[in-house]
């Protein structure tokens, strides 16, 4: 019963801190020093992939599956970023920090961070593994669809032309869906709705910031 409670209660914790971390990160944005909270976005994902890995602590395969999503992601980056024939010609900027390859490991992150979000979502949602699998990869690249037109402004990335192409998209499906298919083949755990949390700040955080960047540019 106390290990239940324990469980509950860093669960809860852990749940308290991401949103603390993304509402401050919001309300600098909109009434704060924007560049200084923008800036902070590197150690936000940092942290969320840590509380991720740590809410999932007592699930070895959770774990193992984490840091397959972050090597799979990093190396299908460090292809695409090389020869440009998965997401297309594009390049990392410095914001997101210390890279291997040109490909910053917080993308690694972002990749096991968003496989395992969005696989767990869906697996609350719908009973047919093809539809938890169909929406898990549709909330990925719905995400990233929202993150793309505002990446250059941060520095995060930026393809040759200016804007993702068709391609991008394609790529996007074309590595989640074997890892979504393997979270739910696995039967993989996770622990609490931790993740869900995450996934729907992630929605929160970077569409309040596409609209705010959108309304600065408008302005000047």
């Amino acid at each position: 019963m106390n290990l239940f409670k324990d469980k509950i209660s860093s669960n809860i914790i852990c749940i308290v801190i991401i949103w603390t971390f993304h509402l401050t990160g919001i309300l600098g944005i909109l009434y704060g020093n924007l560049e200084w909270f923008i800036n902070l976005t590197p150690l936000n994902l940092s942290l969320s992939f840590f509380l991720l890995v740590y809410t999932n602590k007592n699930h070895l395969k959770t774990i193992i599956f984490i840091f397959s999503c972050f090597i799979v992601g990093m190396i299908s980056e460090i292809v695409g970023v090389k020869f440009g024939i998965i997401f297309g010609d594009y390049k990392y900027g410095y914001a997101l920090g210390y890279k291997i390859f040109e490909v910053p490991i917080l993308i690694g992150a972002n990749w096991a961070i968003l496989t395992i979000s969005c696989s767990a979502l869906s697996a609350t949602l719908f009973d047919s593994i093809y539809s938890k699998i169909i929406v898990g990869v549709f909330l990925m690249v719905m995400l990233d669809a929202v993150i793309e037109p505002i990446a250059p402004l941060l520095d995060f990335w930026e393809f040759n032309g200016g804007k993702a192409p068709l391609k991008n998209y394609l790529g996007w499906i074309l590595v989640a869906l074997p890892l979504n298919y393997l979270y739910h083949v696995l039967n993989i755990k996770v622990n609490g709705s931790f993740t869900h949390h995450l996934y729907i700040l992630n929605v929160l955080f970077f569409s309040i910031l596409l609209l705010q960047l959108n309304t600065l540019k408008n302005l000047i």
